[in-house]
């Protein structure tokens, strides 16, 4: 009875206790929260210094990619971009067995689309994705006699050998034998049926379908002395032998103009299929069995880049220290922006004056922004822009705080991290505006917990979702080790308003939206 009584004289001293608790908490950590999107009485500040200059990347790493891709893409802006493919292939079973009295009879390659598939009316259909320009173009398949090696011998093989996008040249000097042309290539949305001849009936039976994409024969002599021949030898015995034995295909193609189509493709599940039949144990009898190549070792692709004059001759005169007019987005081996925050440090203390103030003001962050404004009258709207941007930190090659805090990271490529990486906004006519690059817990952790001030940058990107970053070949004197991997096998590019363009309403600027402590 008396325990009955006192129970709720004790719970309240409890919630006393903890409201206190909390109060305290909230005190001793104010200037150091975020207020997510709450914009109640916040304030805005646009007047940090932003300092934004583009600049032309050396030679990127192209091997390790989450995707390949192969053709060529003119870009209205960017000018004319040819990318050939050179990659390994390996045996999905070593040391085959074919039996006796082998024949080969047909050799097929297949680069598999990306595309997403639909059912309607027990009718499947495809749409096709990452497919850039629709003007046919030349493709030519090589052997090569380049290896690839899997480790760098000039550190000792402790490290992975990289190879990079500027390596064309090099690899086109080791072209063998010349295995097929194929002319006026265009993609198809059609699924691909294959079919199986059946001798007893005079009809062609649908055997299976394949998803959209590139599938051609291959001669057959070529694979049956480099292979069937080989039975039982040691160079088909495991893939590390038949690797250097093999060294894989090289990949080029042409346009006799400008234009030409370019497709990515998925690597992981394309094949060279060997058919072939051998006896079986009645003499007349032909068994049916298969030998598969899978694409899953290594894997280059190499650009060549025509870029306009007048782009270049912008990206070899930038101001670093004030900043620019225009800024300039590309992917490939292309154009990064280079971002800088908070002006100078003129007392050389290792941080901005104008961060010292804001850290001394204990500002408490709702949401902080990087407007970036497309230049439209420079740039080929619709679909030609590319839909989504990046934002990094280029001392250290890696994403932002930002990025593994957004909520939206399951959502598909297209809409993943876009509270953080905003898609591009469109006008009414479908043209882009402008793409807000929201980094509020990175400038949070600037003001109140002394984070350092790195350069930060900007770059397209063909998937959010891919947080890794590869090589340059060359840092050069702005010291750009890393870039984000999605940049690199993205063929678009933009131009954007810089800190200084002639359109005050649209140079890139930094919102801070921020509450002032009591």
């Amino acid at each position: 009875m008396k325990f009955k009584n006192t129970l709720p004289v004790l719970l309240a001293i409890l919630v006393a206790i903890i409201g206190f608790t909390s109060c305290e908490e909230d005190f001793n950590t104010i200037g150091s929260e975020i207020i997510g999107d709450q914009n109640i009485n916040a304030q805005l500040d646009e007047s940090g210094t932003v300092i934004a200059y583009s600049h032309k990347l050396t030679p990127v790493q192209t091997n390790g990619l989450p995707v390949y891709q192969l053709g060529i893409y003119n870009d209205p802006v960017f000018g004319k971009s040819t990318v050939n493919w050179l990659s390994q292939v390996t045996l999905e079973s070593t040391d085959p067995n074919f039996g006796d009295s082998t024949e080969l009879e047909e050799v097929f390659l297949y680069l598999p689309y990306f595309s997403t598939e639909e059912v309607v009316d027990e009718e499947t259909t495809y749409s096709l994705d990452s497919i850039y320009g629709n003007t046919p173009i030349t493709i030519e398949i090589y052997e090569s006699n380049y290896f690839l090696r899997d480790f760098d011998p000039n550190t000792g093989l402790q490290e992975t050998q990289k190879y990079y996008s500027n390596e064309g040249p090099t690899f086109e000097n080791f072209l063998g034998e010349l295995l097929l042309t194929i002319e006026d290539f265009k993609p198809s949305n059609e699924k691909i049926v294959v079919v199986e001849d059946d001798p007893t009936t005079t009809e062609v039976n649908e055997e299976e379908a394949l998803i959209p994409g590139l599938r051609v024969e291959l001669p057959v002599e070529f694979f049956k002395e480099k292979i069937i021949d080989m039975e039982g030898s040691s160079e088909l015995l495991n893939n590390n032998n038949f690797r250097e034995y093999f060294r894989g295909l090289y990949f080029k193609v042409s346009s006799p103009t400008n234009d030409g189509n370019l497709f990515f493709f998925d690597a992981a599940n394309a094949t060279i299929t060997l058919n072939y039949t051998f006896e079986g144990e009645d003499p007349e009898d032909r068994i049916d069995a298969a030998l598969t190549l899978l694409f899953n070792a290594i894997s280059v692709n190499v650009y060549e880049n025509n870029l306009p004059t007048s782009i270049v001759s912008d990206l070899l005169n930038v101001n670093e220290t004030e900043g620019e007019e225009t800024l300039y987005l590309r992917g490939g081996d292309g154009i990064i922006t280079i971002v800088e925050l908070f002006g100078e440090d003129t007392d050389n203390d290792g941080v901005p004056e104008e961060l010292e103030d804001l850290r001394e003001k204990e500002w408490l962050i709702n949401e902080a922004n990087l407007m970036f404004y497309v230049d439209q009258n420079r740039v080929v709207g619709g679909s030609n822009e590319p839909e989504r941007i990046i934002i990094y930190d280029i001392n250290n090659g890696t994403l932002l705080i930002d990025y593994t805090l957004d909520i939206t990271s399951g959502e598909e490529p297209i809409d993943a991290f876009s509270q953080h990486f905003g898609r591009l906004e469109r006008g009414s006519d479908s043209d882009g505006d402008f793409y807000k690059m929201r980094i509020t817990n990175h400038i949070s952790n600037l003001i109140n917990k002394d984070s350092t001030n790195v350069r930060l940058g900007v770059m397209v990107s063909q998937n959010v979702k891919v947080p890794d970053f590869v090589d340059l070949k060359n840092p050069d004197l702005l010291n750009i080790e890393k870039v984000p991997a999605t940049s690199v096998v993205s063929p678009q590019g933009t131009i954007l308003h810089g800190n200084r363009s002639s359109n005050e309403n649209k140079r890139l600027k930094l919102q801070i939206y921020y509450t002032e402590p009591n």
